[in-house]
């Protein structure tokens, strides 16, 4: 039923198959990781949408915690065991309605004025679009994260880069230091981008979902600093041929 609930969300045929795959990553993700049979498995969200887990043996990883997303032409999920997780996959597709500039300006209040000034220095309104959809990715990761939902006023959020690299975050015009952040290009039109933060940075409804907040600086300093490992990419074919072998029955 609540497989059929988000399917139903979605008008378009593109979106729903997106949404079903994206299902099935969690699904596989919480299998390969607790063993948890898929039929056994369930998946709840917070009163914002956070998803989590409300049966797993989270001994070995007590603040376990997950992001799905799908835009264009991927699918993708990032999990962290101990710390805040958030990821965000956007592609560059164009307004149908409507002209990129007009697109783009509809959303101008969202951005700092030191971003927007980054997404419009370009002669090519097409190169524009593509900075626009990074910093958005950017700025929805680090909302997932903290699994505040829609209310959080993304123009609280202004991120600093050097080519996409070395990025941090300034919240309400200060520099944090509980964030790391990584922005990935999948392919020319294609960018995800992964948060990491500090459990104490969750929102009240998904701090409850943790069993710990409490981090050496030192500890948690270190952790926050190791490489990411990049993705693993699966085709379709490769990501149902588990679920096929062990059916989910919910």
């Amino acid at each position: 039923m609540e497989l059929l609930e988000e399917w139903n969300r979605f008008i378009r045929y593109e979106d729903r198959k997106r949404a079903l795959v994206s299902r099935l990553l969690q699904y596989t993700l919480v299998h390969d990781i607790f063993g948890i049979p898929i039929d056994k498995i369930l998946i709840k969200r917070t009163a914002e949408g956070k998803p989590y887990l409300p049966n797993a043996d989270l001994a070995l990883f007590p603040n376990f915690n997950f992001n799905a997303s799908h835009h264009g032409n991927y699918v993708g999920i990032a999990s962290e065991p101990s710390f805040l997780v958030g990821f965000d996959i956007v592609s560059d597709s164009m307004p149908i309605k409507e002209t990129v500039i007009d697109f783009m300006n509809n959303f101008s209040s969202h951005f700092t004025t030191l971003e927007w000034t980054d997404i419009m220095k370009s002669n090519n309104p097409y190169d524009s679009l593509a900075t626009f959809y990074r910093y958005w990715s950017l700025k929805e990761a680090f909302v997932k994260a903290i699994g505040a939902g829609l209310g959080y006023g993304l123009h609280r959020l202004e991120f600093n880069h050097n080519n996409w690299t070395n990025i941090f975050v300034c919240i309400d015009g200060e520099e944090s230091r509980d964030w790391r952040f990584w922005h990935i290009e999948l392919d020319q039109h294609h960018w995800a981008s992964v948060a990491r933060g500090h459990p104490r940075c969750a929102s009240e409804s998904f701090e409850k979902t943790f069993s710990a907040l409490h981090f050496e600086p030192e500890d948690y300093w270190n952790e926050l600093q190791i490489p990411d490992d990049g993705f693993t990419f699966w085709t379709v074919e490769e990501l149902i041929r588990p679920a096929i072998l062990q059916p989910c029955l919910c």
